[in-house]
């Protein structure tokens, strides 16, 4: 897949130290990091569709250790940008794999943590939340996503840091029969809720705020469920 670079005579009295006929070695170095990364992502891609589809992905995820519902898979499609679930494009895979400095599979399961950590600082964790709701949307003209996928989102991405908030509003999003699916202002006001609302008792809840109904309605909820 990758095409092979031209080379090109280095200009009289460059101080680069040269090989190959001219190139200097640290383009050199980097065209094989380039090869290699490449290399890696045929091994996983679907040579007819040239991406890596969902069975080169699960199986990306058998050798890097993880299950591909762990958050790490997320965090990965962020950082390489993936426009579609379920698929790496070349392209991508080398934004990622770049940015990351890996270009083998023990570099890029030893980089995981590292970018779980950078997901994790406020700079970041918010483009990496509303990324997380747009990788759920599987058609152009799509703008809300599944009850049911919600839930599982929900769980993935904020379970661990509001756990009491994530499985009360969980509960509520499968019992309630007003919304079949939710858009990215619902989803983002969630993750405000979760910040700025006192849990469990919801007493600076005020409703005449700019809050989606949806909110509305759970805080209703959680009050007559707790007498």
């Amino acid at each position: 897949m990758p095409r092979a670079s031209k080379r090109k005579t280095a200009p009289p009295n460059s101080s680069s130290v040269q090989s190959d006929g001219g190139r200097p070695a640290a383009g050199k170095a980097k065209t094989r990091g380039k090869d290699k990364i490449d290399k890696l992502f045929d091994s996983y891609a679907n040579s007819s569709l040239g991406v890596i589809d969902p069975e080169g992905i699960e199986k990306l995820c058998s050798d890097l250790g993880v299950d591909h519902t762990n958050i790490r898979i997320l965090m990965f499609a962020w950082k390489v940008g993936a426009a579609k679930q379920g698929y790496f494009t070349l392209d991508e895979w080398r934004t990622g794999l770049k940015a990351l400095r890996t270009d083998t599979i023990p570099k890029l399961k030893k980089a995981l943590p590292e970018l779980e950590k950078e997901v994790n600082t406020p700079a970041k964790f918010m483009d990496f939340y509303s990324f997380s709701f747009r990788y759920c949307l599987t058609e152009e003209k799509q703008k809300s996503v599944d009850i049911e996928t919600i839930c599982e989102l929900l769980n993935l991405v904020l379970g661990s840091q509001y756990r009491q908030q994530v499985d009360s509003l969980i509960e509520y999003l499968k019992i309630q029969n007003d919304y079949k699916g939710i858009n990215l202002d619902q989803w983002t006001n969630f993750f405000r809720f979760f910040n700025e609302i006192h849990f469990p008792n919801l007493q600076n809840y005020d409703a005449a705020e700019a809050w989606p109904l949806i909110l509305d309605n759970f805080v209703e909820w959680m009050k007559e469920k707790e007498g």
